[in-house]
């Protein structure tokens, strides 16, 4: 039984490398492939592929605090993508790739540009980090197809030229908070 349920929003490009990677984490209870931070009312992913909706391709990730903390899940997102590169992730470009994190109150801002000003310190990444912070407004789920993606397509070739790989790095650096 989970006492209290968080919610974290993260954009790190395709979405369905952003839900495969969170659900490998011991205490995400949920995550949800969908939309953000755009100017269209309950976009289509063809409409968020035309890149005219503004919206972030995310994953809405449901946590238990007591087992995995808000700083985990921004070190894993940071490691699982490029957050140097605007509206590009491998070869998905455009508007809908962006680094995003879409805050849900103030202590995830805060945490959120502590965790930045510290890469960008560091210089652990040899360029800036460009992800940008945005409230949280609206959430849009993404279509039925798109949910549990990785799980149920992981023989497709983009599962396993780009998923498993990311999932494979995760699991070699964060052996003891995977699943």
């Amino acid at each position: 039984m989970h006492n209290k349920i968080e919610v974290a929003v993260f954009g790190g490009g395709c979405f369905w490398c952003t839900e495969a990677i969170f659900a490998e984490l011991k205490g995400v209870i949920k995550v949800t492939p969908g939309y953000a931070g755009g100017r269209t009312d309950k976009p289509t992913y063809q409409q968020v592929c035309g890149g005219n909706t503004g919206h972030v391709e995310v994953a809405r990730i449901e946590y238990d605090p007591e087992l995995i903390s808000y700083n985990d899940l921004l070190e894993v997102f940071f490691y699982t993508h490029d957050p140097t590169t605007p509206n590009r992730q491998g070869n998905d470009h455009g508007e809908q790739y962006h680094s995003t994190i879409f805050y849900t109150d103030d202590a995830q801002k805060e945490l959120a540009e502590k965790f930045i000003d510290k890469l960008n310190t560091s210089k652990e990444f040899g360029a800036p980090i460009v992800t940008t912070l945005r409230p949280l407004t609206q959430f849009y789920e993404a279509e039925d197809y798109h949910q549990g993606y990785y799980e149920n397509n992981a023989a497709q070739p983009y599962c396993r030229a780009i998923i498993a790989p990311k999932l494979d790095k995760l699991r070699a650096k964060f052996k003891d908070t995977v699943k």
